[in-house]
């Protein structure tokens, strides 16, 4: 029984411990005026009550009491959609849909010169709902092998790809930080681009990034409910602006909650460790192999020295696509 008192005060303690370092990082970095004041003043309190206090299970008690008032406050912070951002993602995407017929408003179009040095083009696009014929994803990396960005691609037989990014909406002379994004520091946007943005500034533009390519099996009618589950998200963002959070509200996990929740794919630790989201999606069969090994498959859907070579070419879509199975 003393071990068992042991470990579970322990885990108490280290419970404890992560409540009080968030909430001391949620005042470092969400509070009005005085972060770091604010901040030190709290951890300040929790160490005094620590000395203090002297039964174990009132430190206790005012660490989780603490925890929680900051937590209240934290969760009064709502995010907006106007704010001076940077001009990759000024404007927020939203669709008409009138029958087969699906009007995207403020789709992405850039011409890039570099990767901060652009023209940005907001278009008005049109696509028809019956003339979709696939789902595509690509997945990109720019550094550890654990983690990675995805962007869901639908074809058209008779229009150009559209690309769905879920990404941090930054401000002017903002920048991302896996930490901050832990707090209220970035609102969600649903950036809906031109395939050739998206990959182009990816596999180009930016250094040391590679980008990934696979084809899903989804057939015509599954890419299509998944599309306009795309079409709504960017509606509902539109007028009800949400936060960005790197564990719960990210650029994978949303792929799964924008789902109905019966018709969720089963929870797994890589849709949060999304580098390897890919080698889930293939012991899922959910993404076309050629009957190749995951780590062929992996290296033939490599498509930066494809999209390179393709650049400006109208048919750029079908020239980064040689070669992957199923296509």
């Amino acid at each position: 029984m003393r071990v068992i008192k042991c470990i579970a005060w322990a885990f108490a303690w280290l419970a404890a411990f992560v409540c009080a370092t968030w909430a001391a990082g949620a005042l470092h970095f969400d509070f009005p005026t005085g972060r770091a004041p604010a901040a030190i003043l709290f951890v300040i309190v929790l160490v005094a009550a620590a000395i203090f206090l002297r039964e174990r299970l009132l430190k206790l008690a005012a660490v989780f009491a603490a925890f929680a008032v900051v937590a209240l406050w934290w969760l009064t912070l709502k995010p907006s959609n106007d704010r001076p951002w940077q001009p990759d993602v000024a404007e927020t995407a939203w669709a008409e849909i009138n029958g087969d017929d699906v009007t995207i408003h403020n789709v992405r179009n850039c011409n890039y010169r570099t990767e901060t040095d652009f023209t940005t083009h907001w278009e008005t696009r049109t696509v028809r709902l019956s003339q979709i014929t696939c789902m595509d994803l690509a997945i990109m990396y720019w550094g550890s092998p654990w983690m990675a960005h995805p962007i869901v691609s639908f074809r058209f037989a008779d229009a150009l790809p559209l690309c769905f990014s879920i990404e941090t909406r930054k401000t002017v002379g903002q920048e991302y930080s896996a930490v901050r994004g832990l707090y209220r520091q970035y609102t969600l946007i649903y950036i809906v681009a031109d395939e050739r943005d998206s990959i182009r500034v990816r596999s180009k533009y930016r250094h040391g990034e590679d980008v990934y390519l696979y084809r899903t099996l989804a057939s015509p009618a599954q890419a299509r409910v998944r599309f306009l589950e795309y079409v709504a998200a960017i509606n509902s963002l539109r007028d009800h602006p949400r936060w960005y959070n790197a564990i719960t509200t990210n650029c994978t996990t949303n792929i799964r909650t924008q789902r109905p929740t019966s018709q969720r794919a089963p929870w797994d630790w890589r849709m949060l460790v999304n580098g390897k989201a890919d080698e889930m999606l293939y012991e899922r069969h959910a993404i076309a192999t050629g009957g190749l090994p995951f780590s062929e498959l992996k290296q033939r859907s490599l498509i930066n020295k494809r999209a390179r070579r393709a650049d400006k070419d109208p048919d750029f879509s079908r020239l980064i696509r040689e070669e992957l199975p199923g296509d």
